[in-house]
């Protein structure tokens, strides 16, 4: 190659030797100055000819002689964005379920997401891997989460050493930052990042499964899965930072704008790509009182009449079908009329607490919006909003959550309620290190659907809204019911910018892009939807999608199965995947899977077992780890154990 060429050449001869012939006339300040010039202009010329080259772009096409009189320069064009391209900003939310933000139906304000959704598209059959760090790394990739390694999580107890679940995404999955930034874009990352391994976290690294590894000019938040959002887990860029003690979701938003501001000033018209991903509204659930008083007492009716309402709500918007009906309350959950007071003034204010984090977060999205307003971006920015990267959460046990540890306290159901209700007014506050709601609300939540996060088997862990608005580009307003995935965000994204999958990515063989474009959508409502086949798999609880049908197993223990033991004291019974019973439910006429057909169905259903069975073996999601694994430390051992 014309690279190496170029470093192997060496002078010979008689040019040599009149160089430096010439170099010891001069004195010795200008003997240095000149070989500083020329080993900085040598090793920039050769980073710039190896760039070019290595992101398959450029190659040298300039003459190299013995000496300059019989030598050529050439300078690779610098790479740019098309003129006019647009800024481009993924918002992704925490935990949030289906029916939580106003824009899809639910009772808790989110005037942002409104105004958004109510001027550009609403997608109202998109779908998460059913927890964080799957969904995150399927949307930044654009391939199925087993694929590039995360079936699990990059923490160290629920990683394993196979090829689908070390939780180290591979070079060969570039992200969408990658992609963009070798097209002329500056790349910004705030938030929750969360498929960083916990071995490579620290000041040391290494950095290569950092954001910054990954394609980002600059990131500021936390790499984990959860922080306290008063004392985060701090990150900027390649090292650690302490935090200036204002709620994490306010410094993160004056970050990006940051970001945007200093990259604007040095280069207006470069297009940015920002991710935005707030810790909100995973637990702990923590927000300023003027935002969690404004709903006090607005759900002193309950979980049951939140459902009822939700569902109506929902109805008008035509997000859901027209003859939706609720599924059954789940047989762990409580009816909210059996309660006693004490219960519902503990539950209320768990919830008053989430829904003012969930609309504080809007306000902080708004800001982001705001400012591109001010600076004249805002029109030429294409937006997703995805609120939720999952259902809503579970893991806030039946009575909620305070204090780390809550799911596994030796206190009696009667204890935890008393304890929590001593500890009424650390609800939301910095006290109050891991607030969570109790499952009832969770449901409520999760309005039409049935289950929760982690439920990778049931579209309550799977189903989340999904917004694009781009005043700019997209003048077409309204629903869009065709099935999308997280992974169809990256190539639609791509799509509608002009860019194709890069076959390298700076001397890196790339692996296809998995998902589907969602362009062909956005100017045909009636469009048939080309993502047709899916499979989901979260520690046990799995599923397959194909063309509007769908089996589904749940497995067991899960995190139910626990809570319901420690407050029974009946034995939990080994995991067997063997003994999981297989669901069998047509979406298409049964959105929110209430008809269980298989029974009357078993060909199909049999069909669509032997077709998970590909998928896992096509995305190397196999061998099947559960729950039990995890928490028996069954895997990664090597490490567990040092």
């Amino acid at each position: 190659m014309a690279t190496s060429s170029f470093n192997q050449q060496k002078l010979t001869g008689r040019p040599q030797i009149k160089y430096f012939t010439e170099l010891n006339s001069l004195s010795n300040m200008s003997k240095i100055r000149l070989l500083r010039t020329a080993a900085l202009a040598g090793a920039g010329f050769i980073s710039l000819v190896s760039q070019a080259q290595n992101s398959g772009q450029q190659t040298y096409q300039g003459i190299i002689g013995k000496t300059l009189a019989e030598s050529k320069e050439w300078w690779p064009d610098p790479v740019k964005a098309p003129q006019g391209a647009p800024n481009v900003v993924w918002v992704l939310l925490d935990d949030v379920g289906y029916g939580a933000s106003s824009a899809f139906g639910g009772l808790i304000r989110t005037p942002t997401f409104d105004t958004l959704a109510n001027n550009g598209l609403r997608y109202t059959n998109f779908h998460t891997c059913a927890i964080c760090a799957p969904t995150r790394s399927a949307l930044l990739t654009g391939r199925n989460s087993a694929s590039v390694h995360e079936s699990g999580f990059s923490h160290i107890t629920m990683s394993a050493g196979f090829p689908g679940w070390d939780g180290r995404t591979p070079a060969t999955a570039g992200t969408v930052a990658e992609i963009l930034r070798d097209n002329g874009y500056n790349t910004f990352a705030v938030g929750k990042y969360g498929v960083t391994p916990d071995e490579e976290a620290t000041d040391a690294g290494p950095f290569e499964h950092w954001p910054t590894g990954k394609g980002f000019d600059h990131f500021f938040g936390f790499l984990g899965s959860q922080t306290d959002q008063y004392k985060p887990d701090l990150v900027e860029d390649q090292a650690h930072v302490t935090p200036d003690g204002r709620h994490l979701s306010e410094q993160i938003t004056d970050k990006a704008i940051s970001f945007i501001g200093r990259q604007k000033k040095a280069a207006p018209n470069k297009p940015f790509f920002l991710y935005y991903a707030p810790g909100a509204t995973h637990a702990p659930h923590q927000v300023a009182k003027e935002w969690s008083d404004q709903y006090k007492g607005k759900f002193d009716e309950g979980w049951d009449v939140y459902r009822e309402k939700v569902l109506a709500n929902q109805k008008k918007l035509g997000v859901i079908p027209a003859n939706a009906q609720l599924p059954d309350r789940n047989i762990n959950i409580k009816a909210w009329n059996k309660l006693t007071p004490d219960e519902k003034k503990l539950y209320a204010r768990f919830f008053e607490v989430y829904a003012g984090y969930l609309t504080y977060t809007d306000h902080e999205v708004n800001r982001l919006l705001t400012y591109l307003k001010s600076i004249n971006q805002f029109d030429n920015t294409l937006v997703f909003i995805i609120i939720g990267d999952n259902g809503a959460s579970k893991e806030g046990t039946f009575n909620g959550a305070i204090e780390r540890g809550s799911m596994f306290t030796p206190r009696t159901e009667a204890e935890q309620i008393k304890y929590n209700l001593s500890r009424l007014d650390d609800i939301g506050t910095p006290a109050g290190a891991s607030t969570n709601y109790p499952l009832g609300w969770a449901q409520a939540a999760n309005t039409p659907f049935r289950l929760w996060k982690q439920d990778a088997q049931s579209e309550g862990g799977t189903h989340n809204p999904l917004i694009v608005y781009y005043p700019k580009g997209i003048k077409e307003k309204g629903l869009r019911n065709q099935y999308g995935h997280v992974i169809d965000l990256l190539p639609t994204t791509l799509e509608y910018l002009g860019i194709k999958q890069p076959a390298e990515i700076r001397g890196i063989k790339q692996d296809p892009i998995q998902g589907t474009s969602l362009t062909y959508s956005i100017a045909d409502a009636n469009a048939p939807s080309k993502h047709t086949l899916q499979h989901y798999y979260i520690f046990g609880n799995r599923s397959v999608y194909s063309d509007g049908w769908k089996a589904a197993a749940s497995h067991h223990p899960d995190i139910v199965d626990l809570l319901v033991s420690a407050n029974s004291g009946k034995a939990i019974q080994p995991a067997n995947f063997e003994n999981d019973v297989w669901e069998l439910y047509n979406i298409n006429e049964d959105f929110n899977e209430r008809v269980d057909l298989a029974k009357s169905n078993p060909e199909k259903l049999k069909e669509l077992k032997s077709l998970f069975d590909e998928q896992a073996q096509k995305y190397h999601l196999y061998p099947l780890i559960d729950w039990e694994d995890v928490l028996k430390h069954r895997i990664h051992n090597n490490l567990i154990n040092k």
